[in-house]
């Protein structure tokens, strides 16, 4: 199994999960972030008064999944969110050794 975590603008965050959904992937979890880059767009990034040091603020995206599924997210996620201006985000991709279901203790790729 891989995770996939992706760091994208927030107001692409709707259209993306919209897109991933469509194509069967249902689950995922979503954080509000800040972060800084390389990569920064001067006309959307800022200091924030609760990080002052900051500036881009991001959706991050996290996906557990079967690693055949992992090259299909990557591009759903890149093709809906891009405006192809500096600051769209990354995309990381790590192994999963397992998965453990709280509820009913199932694991491995049925638990996800």
């Amino acid at each position: 199994m891989k995770e996939i975590k992706a760091f994208i603008r927030p107001f692409k965050a709707k259209e993306v999960c919209k897109a991933l959904r469509t194509n069967g992937f249902c689950c995922m979890t979503l954080t509000e972030c800040e972060g800084t880059g390389v990569y920064t767009d001067p006309s959307e990034d800022f200091p924030t008064f609760q990080f002052p040091f900051m500036h881009s603020k991001v959706v991050k995206i996290e996906i557990v999944c079967q690693d055949a599924d992992m090259e299909p997210i990557i591009k759903i996620i890149q093709k809906n969110g891009k405006t192809g201006r500096s600051g769209d985000g990354i995309i990381y991709t790590m192994e999963v050794h397992q998965v453990y279901r709280v509820k009913n203790e199932q694991t491995g790729v049925e638990a996800v």
